[in-house]
Formats: C-alpha cells, sequence, structure tokens
C-alpha cells in the first residue's frame, strides 16, 4: 500500500511588534511596603527576640522515626520531587471538647501531597478513610506493634504510628513517601484562630449537633472549633459516608492556604509568629525535617507553587465489594498514583464528564523497514481507546513518523491527541481528497522510541485547586 503524498508546506510570515514601553517603577509604594516589612521584623525581634522565637518553634516541633525499612516502596522518585503524607489525627487525648466519643488513633483524614520538580505544581490526595486494602505489618515503634492484615480499613494503620500510616498508603498508592506530618485536632483549631479565622461558603446550612456544629448557608467568617467541625462532620453531608465531606474538607484547606499567604499574615509578624507556634506546636513529623529550617524549606517551595497550581484531588474510589458502607480504590486512582510517581502531571475531568478518547479511525503503514512495528503501535493505540482501521506496509520508507488525515474536524482531533496521548511530534498532513479517517505513517524514529504512552488519560474525580472559588 502506498501512503498519499504530503501536501507542501505552508509558507510562514512574521511582523514584527514595536516594544512596549516600560512602565514607570513605583518605588513610593514599594518604599512602603518595605517599610512595613521592616516595622514587623523589628517588633518581633523585640517584642520576642529573633533567636528566642527560632529556639521556641524549633522546641515545640515532636518528631518519630521513619527509616529506610520502614517503606515498602523504593525510593525511585524523580530528582527533585518530593511526596509528602500528612496524617489528621483523631486521638481523643485532646483538650478540646465535642469531637466525638471513639477511643484510641486513627487517621481521621489521609493525604498525599506532591510537591513536582522545580515546583512547578502540587497535587494533594486526599484517601477516604474508609478505604479497605491489605495493611503491611509494622514492628513496634513507640505505639505498638501493628499486625496488618487484607481488607482493612486504611485509618487503622494509625495504631502502629504514623511511620506504619507511611506503609499503608506506600502499599496501596505504590508511591515512595519521603516524609510525613503528623497534625492532632486542638493544632488545627488553634492554627485557624491564630489566622484569624477563615471565609468558608456552604450551599446549605450544615447542622450536626455531635459535632456542635450550626452553620448556614452562604459565604461567612468562621473560626478555628467551626473549620475543625466543618471538615471532620459526617451527619451533616449527605449519605453521613467519609466521602460526602471531602469536598467541604477541600474548601476549608483552600480557604486556609489562601489565608495563610495573604499579606493580612505575612506582614503581620505577631498574627504569624502565633501561627507558627500554633503549627509547630500541634505536629509530629519524621526526624528528616524536624526542624524548623528544613520546615521552612518546605514552606518556600509551596510558597512559589501559584494558587492556581494547588489541587486537591479525591482518590478516585468505588463500593468495596464486601461492605457498601466502604470503598475500594478504582484504576483511575492507580493511573493518579503513577503519574505522581513519575512526576507527571494528570489531568482531571469532572466525574460527570465523558470520554475524550477520539474514535477516528486509524490505519497504521509501517514505513520503518523494521517487522512488527506496526502491529505494535495497534497494540498500543487498542490499549488506549483508539479504533484500529487495518495495519499495512508503505511502499517507501520514512525516517520520521507523519500522521495524514482527511479534511474532518475529527480526524484533525484524533491526529492532535495521537501526538499527545505518545509524543509523536509528528507532522500532521491534511489531505482534501484520496482517503478517509486517520493514517499513521509510523517512522524509523519509533524503533527506539516505542509507542509507551507520555500522556495519561483524564481522570475522574472530585478537585479542587486552592484558587477556586470559595462558592464553587
Amino acid at each position: 500500500m502506498i501512503g498519499p503524498r504530503p501536501a507542501g508546506d505552508p509558507s510562514v510570515t512574521s511582523t514584527a511588534t514595536p516594544p512596549t514601553p516600560r512602565r514607570a517603577v513605583r518605588r513610593p509604594k514599594r518604599i512602603w511596603r518595605r517599610l512595613v516589612i521592616g516595622i514587623g521584623v523589628f517588633a518581633l525581634v523585640i517584642g520576642i527576640g529573633g533567636a528566642a522565637a527560632f529556639w521556641k518553634l524549633n522546641g515545640n516541633i515532636a518528631s518519630a522515626a521513619l527509616d529506610k525499612k520502614d517503606h515498602v516502596v523504593k525510593d525511585d522518585t524523580p530528582k527533585g520531587a518530593t511526596n509528602i503524607l500528612f496524617i489528621g489525627s483523631d486521638s481523643r487525648k485532646l483538650k478540646s471538647k465535642g469531637y466525638g466519643n471513639e477511643l484510641g488513633q486513627r487517621s481521621d483524614a489521609l493525604m498525599l501531597v506532591h510537591f513536582a520538580k522545580d515546583n512547578k505544581r502540587v497535587e494533594a490526595v486526599q484517601i477516604p478513610r474508609d478505604t479497605l486494602t491489605t495493611l503491611p505489618a509494622c514492628k513496634n515503634t513507640g505505639s505498638g506493634a501493628f499486625p496488618g492484615g487484607a481488607n482493612l480499613m486504611i485509618n487503622s494503620a494509625l495504631a502502629g504510628g504514623p511511620a506504619c500510616s507511611v506503609r499503608a498508603v506506600e502499599a496501596l498508592s505504590n508511591v515512595h513517601i519521603d516524609h510525613f506530618v503528623q497534625l492532632d485536632f486542638d493544632g488545627f483549631a488553634s492554627m485557624v484562630n491564630a489566622l484569624g479565622g477563615v471565609n468558608v461558603c456552604l450551599d446549605k446550612p450544615m447542622v450536626d449537633p455531635d459535632a456542635k456544629l450550626n452553620l448556614p448557608a452562604g459565604e461567612q467568617h468562621i473560626n478555628g472549633k467551626n473549620a475543625l467541625a466543618l471538615a471532620r462532620t459526617r451527619h451533616a453531608v449527605g449519605d453521613g459516608s467519609d466521602i460526602g465531606r471531602l469536598g467541604h474538607q477541600q474548601v476549608v484547606m483552600s480557604s486556609i492556604i489562601s489565608r495563610a499567604r495573604s499579606a493580612g499574615v505575612l506582614t503581620r509578624p505577631d498574627r504569624l509568629f502565633r501561627f507558627l507556634n500554633a503549627l509547630t506546636s500541634s505536629i509530629t513529623v519524621d526526624k528528616g525535617i524536624s526542624s524548623i529550617s528544613k520546615l521552612t524549606g518546605l514552606a518556600k517551595r509551596a510558597r512559589a507553587v501559584p494558587d492556581s497550581k494547588i489541587r486537591f484531588i479525591t482518590m478516585p474510589n468505588g463500593t468495596a465489594p464486601t461492605d457498601p458502607n466502604r470503598v475500594v480504590k478504582t484504576a483511575d486512582a492507580d493511573v493518579l498514583f503513577a503519574a505522581i510517581a513519575k512526576d507527571h502531571e494528570v489531568p482531571v475531568e469532572s466525574e460527570d464528564a465523558q470520554s475524550t478518547t477520539p474514535k477516528t479511525p486509524v490505519k497504521v503503514l509501517n514505513a520503518a523497514g523494521t517487522q512488527g512495528l506496526a502491529s505494535s503501535a495497534q497494540v498500543a493505540l487498542v490499549k488506549e481507546g483508539y479504533v484500529v482501521s487495518g495495519v499495512e506496509t508503505a511502499q517507501k520508507t520514512s525516517a520520521k513518523t507523519r500522521i495524514f488525515v482527511d479534511s474532518t474536524p475529527e480526524a484533525l482531533k484524533t491526529a492532535k491527541a495521537l501526538n499527545k496521548k505518545f509524543g509523536f511530534k509528528a507532522q500532521i498532513v491534511v489531505q482534501p481528497s484520496g482517503m478517509t479517517g486517520v493514517w499513521l505513517i509510523v517512522g524509523s524514529d519509533r524503533v527506539s522510541a516505542g509507542f509507551e504512552p507520555v500522556t495519561p488519560d483524564a481522570i475522574k474525580a472530585t478537585t479542587r485547586t486552592a484558587s477556586g472559588s470559595l462558592c464553587t
């Protein structure tokens, strides 16, 4: 079979754009900002003492071991990327009252946070505490040995300490976790109060007598107690499941990030110190980040990421076969975790979105002169949901892969999707007549490159960015 001849290259024209005049530097405003920050720093030094503040915050931090033998996944995280497990503990040994009457320690919230290389983005994956999975056994690290077992809720691993939760999440996700941060409930409420409260927006009133929660609908400013109750309530949300409340946790966390990064906190040393004091007094971290300098480094990384690139994602899940009141991870969750392990960004669709895989048939022609290459391409395309109309051998060999399409928008969409999915970087040639559908002319550049997808399919999950509107 002879492939169609490519159309001629279009000519390229360009026009020069005159440079935009530089705007005048607004020195007075910049000087004013520096003055405010300088006065704040001076007040901090005089009122607290720089060294005293540092040692106080540093002394607040509790730490626990996380050894190499505590991991179940090999450390092959791409250089520059970091994975941290955030654990919200529901230990009932608290000063505050009204958070429930369960005994023992469970992870009321689990969030796998991925800092991408070069601080391009942050993905925070919420893992439902009702997730059933096989938990690995853990040695006694001060909290007692944990036997592990099959078909157990993932939140029970914290009974063996935070390192045991790390093992559990690694086993579930196949993602190596570098560090953990465990935060108790009192600390959460104190942090919100130190920020002066946060803004939230509710689409309906939230009432839960067990959590002492009674909030009206609409946008409002809430204190730490109400923020914690809103993040934890199950009875006031949907069917009372753990999944139903994760959306409100996303709202609360987004509001905390926005407030903590606002000028009202960063230029107020007194408020900033109260926030840091509440934070460091309420966390337990692994020894690898158990100092102000190390935690400051993580904070700087988070600060460098735009709010629009901080994304909260609920782990894709489905009803557990053995218990309708529990959930298990789905294939989409595996796609999500695999992307995090490789430091790849994963496109996320809303849960009701339709499939985006183009359906225009693709004919594969082997122009590489290497036997079996077109068949390998066919297997890869079919696996990713593409329709392959046939496999043939091109009359002439080609060094580069090219894609020919008919004049329909659907064919062009399919060609662009192929380029993106497999990283072909192929020239797309439109043939107004003489062919139908899409023809993939496989060149010798794919002999060594192969057909491994470089862009995963969009997964369906509940998601929210830190820059999202409160009432979204």
